[in-house]
This record gives C-alpha cells, sequence and structure tokens, in this order.
C-alpha cells in the first residue's frame, strides 16, 4: 500500500498568524522604517567621517597609501556597527552576533599579532611623525632616503641605490636618527701633522682653506684646534657648519683640499712607523 505523506495547515494555527500580524502591523512597519532610516543615516555618517578623517591626515602631508587605507578601515568599521544597530531595531538579538564578531577578531589578531603589531607601529609613525618621505634617516641598522611609507613597513633608498624594506615595529622599537629634520649639519674632520710641523702655520693653512670654500657658514663661526697628542702625530681637529644637503661634498672636497694644500705648504702627514732592532743570537 502506498503512503502519501503530505502537511496539514490546523485552520486555527492559520488564523493565528494572520492575526497576529494585523495586530502587529503598524510595530513591524514602525521598526522597519526606522531601521531602513538608520541604515541609510549611518552609512552616510560613516562615508563622511572616513572623508574628513582622510582630509585630516592629508593636511598633515601623510602618504597617499596610508590616508586611503585609514579612510577604508574607518569607513568599515562604522559600517558594521551601523549594521548592529539596524539588526537590534529590527527586534533581532545581536549579543550573539556580536560575540561571535569578538571571537573572530580575537583569533585575526592572534594569528596576525606580528601584522597587527606593524600596523600600530606605522600609525604611531603617523601620529608622530619622526620622519618623513624624501628624508635620510638611520634606523634599524639602515641608513637611507624614506622612499614610501606603508601601513606595515617603511622603503628606504640606500645611497647605494639599494631598496630596503622595514617593519615599521623594527622603526618605533630602536632609536631614529633624522639628517634631514635641520637646515644645517657640523662637518667634523681630523688631520694629523708631524710634531716637527710649526703647529701656528697649520693652524693658518687650516684656516685658509676652510674659509675659501663658499659653502662653510660664518655662523657658527669654523672651529680650528689642536684635539690631541698621538703616538706619531699632533692632531688638529676642524669643525664647520654647512647645509644639511652639502654635508657629503664639504666633507670631501675639504680632505681633499687640506691634503693638496699641506703638500704645498710642506706640512707633513706622518704614518705610524716602527722601530725594530735585530739582535744575533749570542750578543
Amino acid at each position: 500500500m502506498n503512503q502519501t505523506n503530505s502537511i496539514v495547515i490546523v485552520p486555527e494555527t492559520l488564523h493565528l498568524v494572520q492575526q497576529w500580524v494585523v495586530d502587529n502591523w503598524m510595530n513591524l512597519a514602525a521598526r522597519l522604517v526606522a531601521a531602513l532610516a538608520l541604515l541609510f543615516v549611518g552609512r552616510w555618517v560613516a562615508v563622511m567621517t572616513a572623508r574628513v578623517l582622510g582630509r585630516i591626515l592629508e593636511r598633515r602631508q601623510v602618504d597617499g597609501t596610508i590616508v586611503s587605507f585609514v579612510r577604508n578601515i574607518a569607513s568599515v568599521a562604522m559600517t558594521v556597527f551601523v549594521l548592529i544597530a539596524v539588526l537590534g531595531t529590527l527586534g533581532i538579538p545581536t549579543a550573539s552576533f556580536v560575540a561571535v564578531l569578538g571571537a573572530a577578531g580575537l583569533a585575526v589578531g592572534l594569528a596576525l599579532q606580528g601584522s597587527l603589531s606593524n600596523f600600530a607601529a606605522g600609525f604611531l609613525l603617523i601620529l608622530f611623525r619622526p620622519f618623513k618621505k624624501g628624508d635620510f634617516i638611520d634606523a634599524a641598522g639602515t641608513s637611507g632616503l624614506v622612499e614610501e611609507m606603508q601601513i606595515f613597513s617603511t622603503i628606504l633608498n640606500t645611497p647605494d641605490n639599494k631598496r630596503v624594506i622595514i617593519p615599521n615595529a623594527k622603526l618605533t622599537a630602536d632609536r631614529i636618527i633624522n639628517f634631514s629634520t635641520l637646515p644645517t649639519r657640523r662637518v667634523d674632520l681630523t688631520f694629523g701633522v708631524s710634531y716637527s710641523d710649526d703647529l701656528r702655520k697649520v693652524k693658518e693653512v687650516l684656516g685658509r682653506v676652510v674659509s675659501e670654500d663658499p659653502r662653510v657658514l660664518p655662523d657658527p663661526a669654523p672651529r680650528i684646534a689642536v684635539l690631541g697628542l698621538g703616538d706619531s702625530s699632533v692632531n688638529f681637529t676642524v669643525r664647520v657648519w654647512v647645509n644639511a644637503p652639502d654635508f657629503w661634498d664639504v666633507t670631501f672636497d675639504l680632505n681633499e683640499k687640506v691634503k693638496l694644500t699641506f703638500d704645498v705648504e710642506g706640512i707633513t702627514i706622518p704614518f705610524p712607523q716602527r722601530v725594530v732592532h735585530m739582535q744575533r743570537a749570542g750578543e
């Protein structure tokens, strides 16, 4: 015998459902309208807030990649909060939904702990701005020109044209030396001369070489003095101030000019010497 399964709808149950809808349709409609209004207004507020935040970062001359990322993160985060509020307005319990989001966020955070530390370090770099694009810095054991500040890392171009990518967490965990922040730098040079040379003449020659270089700033005034008495030489220190972009050119040129001038003036630059006495066996 064939048996046929069928769904039997009790008329009384259908009548109760219809009656409940009729009695509560105004409440449902009001909740739906409020939820739609909250969705549209909340979305508009999220977009405008992200846009204002982006403009603030642009005024602070933050890298465009970072501005775009921060704007998107702010927009997504606020949209999530708006959706949770909309669900609550419709009468849907959101406690479990928030708990699931929290657990998922914790799991992702543990999985991406290193990346999140670099992300947080990137925000610290944006906030305190120890350097900007185009600055020459020494950080995390690398010296180079800042090419780009990204969310998780900073890109440096070294003087020998190598590209180095440094995680932002390493930058904030170590010292950062910025050579481009201040407009001037001091060039420190040391020259050794023979003990038989006239120290007054040496000082006069060094002063003349320094004064002939137009890149040397008059204020602060150049400083030329005896630094110390070495094992085989009297060491002079030459300290001059220059504009930051001229630092290396002045360093190279002064070393060359001092050597050439010393040769012309008969000033000796000694080198370490060692006297060895040979003694025959039995003597």
